[in-house]
């Protein structure tokens, strides 16, 4: 292993100090969610609902030239089954614009708003998630968006233009012993006079096989701290390493990438030294709006899918969607999806509306939508039967429609790990939830505060909660009578109010119980950022069902049904998560799962095949015997089989 590449694994108490140093420490703006974690149900932030938008000319324009492409060009099985994309696509798309949809247009870009880039990714989504991925990869994490956000105006003037173009571009963060720990993070990067030197390799850049321009995050050896900054992939010392494959998305263009004495200029870096994971996160806030859109597209697919199947498929003499097994399946689905596009509407709205810190409601929405979407995706799956496990090529070979079941639950399982894998939501989510109890009394119960320290705080900190904690039962009083107008979803909204207030008390409790170990309790955190998903997810869409109401929209009605279908379900979720909050099995589950890693259960692996892995972490860096050249690097990787 070369000097670039030798692991650091960082200790658990520096991992904790550059994730909290990384984190937005102010709330820039109003925030919806974090005011739920606190007790207060404020309506009004969320409500009115985004109307429907008024038509852009230029968007419809784009849109509907959009959807024509994709059936006229976009060949899905021809690119699942090549695992490549086509040349004429990728043109295409530039031709169309979908580079550079939020791009302003003195930048070459379309200039659309977060509202718009979603509703294109919902259409997409609907159709080929290689394409979503191609797109949302190169435009949420990759140059345009951080640049958009931090930029120099000699920055954007340089590259926003080739990016809207479409230049690809790619964000090059993950390493092979760092994922979601940046304190990890091996690859270098030094100073030398006007220039930055980069040493190191990255894992699992997503475009980063067709990429031009790559930001890649790099620590300062003196420092400690992480940089983003831009890199030409043509630099010398820049080297696509291998291609990775995978389940789904044939056609990804992942790739390793290894730099080797890569010589960047100065002024292409982003923002100042060491703001690098600031950047990555306050990018990612919005970024992380498209697989929410996309979901609900892959989700509204699979209930075009179930409407024609169950309606044509009989069993015991009647359609099966007359069997209760079934029509109580699709009624769910069919109110979990109007859940979803709810919820991504409501986040990319605030987005385009400004005045809100919007870092937990992107993240429950990436959270939310996609755990939904691969509910979906299995039950559709399930109720297709032979056919949803069959392929496409085969389906059609034996005379029958080609539904794109099997390609699209193999393709959507990636969203729940892309742009933040489910737990690290749950974890990003729970330390913002707790953030206003830290900051009262953290010192309170920090390990390393002495007993004079802890003494010096105790005033302040009963006066807050002799302030804060009183109303969260007192408010309760108002609570049968209030949200009167709101007719048949007024005791969806009151079980609202009463579900965040109790969940501001529960989690006091946890303090107060837990103390400094409520970092670890996982398992209580995690439901207390359920509840509060399943919250904001009643919340928009009962706000959404009044706003059609309000509109007299033609299907107003139909909205308010599923409105009211889908809170049911939910309050019964949220109960069961409460009562789980203290009556669980964490702690024997903790206790088996120790005992099962040091290998005292010899039981649960006996009587299968040893494959001998030792499930090391591996570098590619180091000299190979042959080179190649970065384009033949992924046709190379592909012929052998790596």
């Amino acid at each position: 292993m070369s000097d670039a590449t030798k692991v650091h694994v960082g200790s658990e108490e520096e991992s904790r100090r550059v994730a909290e140093e990384s984190r937005e420490k102010e709330w820039a703006g109003r925030t919806f969610l974090r005011e739920l974690f606190l007790g207060n149900f404020l309506l009004p932030l969320v409500y009115p609902f985004p109307a429907e938008q008024r038509e852009n000319p230029a968007f419809t324009k784009f849109y509907d030239d959009l959807k024509t492409f994709l059936r006229a060009e976009v060949d899905s099985v021809a690119i699942d089954e090549s695992g490549e994309y086509p040349e004429k696509v990728v043109k295409g798309l530039a031709q169309l614009g979908a580079f550079g949809i939020k791009i302003p247009k003195e930048y070459g870009g379309l200039g659309f708003s977060v509202s718009e880039y979603c509703q294109a990714m919902q259409l997409i989504g609907s159709y080929d998630s290689n394409i979503v991925a191609l797109l949302s990869a190169h435009q949420s994490i990759g140059v345009p968006q951080p640049l958009k956000l931090f930029g120099t105006d000699a920055q954007k003037k340089k590259y926003l233009p080739r990016c809207a173009s479409g230049t690809i571009s790619a964000f090059a963060l993950t390493e092979p012993h760092a994922g979601s720990d940046p304190a990890s993070l091996t690859t270098s990067i030094e100073r030398d006079g006007d220039l930055y030197v980069i040493n190191g390799e990255k894992l699992w850049c997503t475009n980063g096989t067709m990429a031009e321009l790559l930001v890649v995050m790099a620590r300062h050896p003196d420092t400690k701290k992480i940089s983003a900054i831009i890199v030409e992939t043509d630099t010398p010392g820049v080297k696509v390493e291998h291609r990775c494959r995978f389940m789904g998305l044939k056609a990804l263009a992942n790739a390793v990438i290894s730099f080797k004495d890569v010589r960047v200029p100065r002024e292409n870096l982003i923002g100042g030294e060491g703001q690098g994971l600031k950047i990555a996160l306050v990018t990612l806030n919005t970024g992380r709006l498209t697989l929410p859109a996309a979901c609900t597209g892959i989700a509204k697919r699979c209930m075009e899918t179930l409407e024609g199947w169950c309606n044509q498929r009989h069993q015991w003499g009647v359609p099966i969607w007359k069997h209760e097994a079934v029509s109580h399946r699709v009624a769910d689905m069919a109110a979990t999806i109007f859940a979803m596009e709810s919820v991504a509407r409501l986040a990319s709205s605030m987005a385009d509306r400004g005045g809100y810190d919007i870092r937990l409601e992107a993240a429950a929405a990436k959270e939310w939508n996609t755990v939904r979407c691969w509910e979906i995706a299995d039950q559709t799956l399930q109720i297709r039967g032979g056919r949803g496990y069959e392929t496409e090529r085969s389906l059609a070979a034996r005379g029958e429609d080609p539904v794109p079941v099997e390609r699209l639950m193999r393709d959507c399982r990636i969203n729940l790990i892309f742009e933040g894998a489910s737990e690290i939501m749950h974890l990003f989510m729970a330390r913002e939830a707790v953030d206003k109890h830290l900051q009262v009394a953290g010192a309170f119960i920090d390990p390393k505060k002495s007993g004079a320290e802890k003494r010096a705080v105790v005033p302040n900190i009963l006066k807050y909660y002799a302030q804060w904690y009183p109303p969260l039962w007192l408010r309760g009083l108002k609570t049968p009578s209030s949200y009167g107008e709101w007719g048949r979803l007024a005791p969806h909204l009151r079980a609202i109010d009463r579900g965040c207030r109790k969940l501001a008390r529960e989690s006091f409790h946890g303090m107060v119980v837990y103390q400094a170990k409520m970092e670890r309790k996982q398992g209580f955190l995690f439901r207390c950022v359920d509840i509060v998903m399943e919250l904001f997810a009643m919340t928009a869409t009962v706000a959404r069902a009044r706003q059609m109401l309000d509109d007299h929209h033609p299907e107003a009605q139909r909205g308010v049904e599923l409105a009211d279908l889908f809170c049911r379900g939910s309050r019964r979720k949220v109960k069961r998560l409460f009562h789980e909050l203290w009556s669980n099995d964490d702690a024997r589950k903790n206790a088996i799962a120790a005992s099962v890693m040091k290998g005292e259960h010899a039981l649960l692996t006996g009587g299968i095949v040893n494959l001998g892995f030792e499930y090391k972490t591996h570098f590619l860096s180091a000299p190979r015997p042959a080179e190649v050249s970065r384009k033949e690097a992924p046709q190379a990787a592909a012929a052998v089989g790596s």
